[in-house]
């Protein structure tokens, strides 16, 4: 009897061990996953700031983490009085949200320059040229970026854009279709920008 609760133990105690690993490794795929999410973003946030640093009178900079409270990215352009605070997603989905916090912060900074006539709230969307399918599973697609225009006159909230272009807000818990208008950057790009 005594042999047969050892062996349960042995098994049990090689089930626990096995477990732990599987968990072990769910745990480092998921930090590796966020690690890609966080270089991808950092990549395309670092791609906006070099694009507006090659157009004439323009000065951007990549302000920090999301911690901060900062944007992405603070463009500005004193010759034509134009600031943008802007937000930066990327992804491999067919849809990619912005909180609302983030909008939200975004408008505290331009409506604190106010000594700048043109000021406005971009959300810039990249869909890479790769589509998740699955776990570590992808297919080629269109490389697409998208500049969306926040309209102030609607409450901050949850929005997402999606690979055809479309902008969606949730407004009381629902998901509603939201016209935002598309903003022609002040610099070239070789990547599609509309549907």
């Amino acid at each position: 009897m005594f042999g047969r609760s050892k062996k349960f133990m042995k098994f049990n105690l090689g089930t626990v061990a096995v477990l732990k690993n599987t968990k072990k490794e769910k745990s480092e795929n998921h930090r590796n996953a966020a690690h890609t999410r966080r270089q991808r973003g950092y990549h395309w946030e670092d791609t906006i700031v070099k694009r507006f640093n090659s157009a004439e009178n323009w000065n951007a900079f990549r302000l920090g983490s999301p911690s901060t409270a900062l944007p992405d990215v603070l463009a500005v352009n004193t010759k034509e009085s134009t600031i943008f605070t802007i937000e930066a997603k990327s992804g491999t989905t067919m849809s990619l949200p912005v909180p609302a916090d983030q909008i939200e912060r975004c408008l505290k900074w331009i409506n604190t320059f106010d000594i700048y006539k043109k000021r406005k709230v971009i959300l810039a969307f990249k869909f890479l040229s790769k589509k998740r399918i699955g776990l570590g599973t992808y297919e080629s697609r269109e490389l697409r970026e998208f500049y969306k225009v926040w309209d102030t006159s609607i409450e901050i909230t949850n929005c997402s854009c999606t690979y055809d272009g479309k902008t969606f807000a949730q407004i009381n818990e629902e998901r509603t279709e939201v016209n935002l208008e598309d903003y022609c950057m002040p610099f070239k790009t070789k990547f599609r920008t509309s549907a």
